[in-house]
């Protein structure tokens, strides 16, 4: 099988590192698959799900805080913001910092509270939330 060499890295770990036979990355313009032989790209990466399905048909599913993708000659490397495993994902932790980002919202406008940091905090926990509600 046709199979591609994926790094995602992190600035605490490599988060994942083999062949596989796709990914799928949630794209500044949406999502894009990868596959054998892609075009050369360098993308960004927004707050969503990576999906990797490694030779044999084993689907992996990663929640991401953003990041950059790379892809040449059938090597995909991503420079993620955060990674964690769907089946990793801390839930009761998540739920709380959707619940602290959802209070500072309340405080729009409060020069101590800096929204577009807690607008972030929200998408990443909601996103959290929703990769790791899909594999109970």
């Amino acid at each position: 099988m046709k199979e591609l060499q994926l790094e995602i890295i992190t600035p605490s770990k490599i988060g994942y590192k083999g062949n596989v036979v796709s990914v799928t990355v949630p794209g500044s313009k949406g999502n894009f698959q990868v596959l054998f032989n892609h075009a050369p790209i360098i993308s960004s990466l927004e707050i969503g799900e990576v999906k990797v399905e490694e030779e044999g048909g084993n689907k992996l599913d990663f929640a991401t805080g953003g990041g950059t993708i790379e892809v040449s000659n059938n090597k995909i490397i991503i420079l993620a913001e955060s990674l964690e495993k769907a089946d990793e994902i801390d839930i009761k932790r998540a739920e709380e910092a959707k619940k602290r980002a959802e209070e500072r919202l309340k405080k729009r406008r409060d020069p101590d509270i800096d929204d577009l940091r807690a607008e972030l905090a929200l998408k990443r926990a909601l996103n959290r939330l929703k990769i790791s509600n899909k594999h109970i």
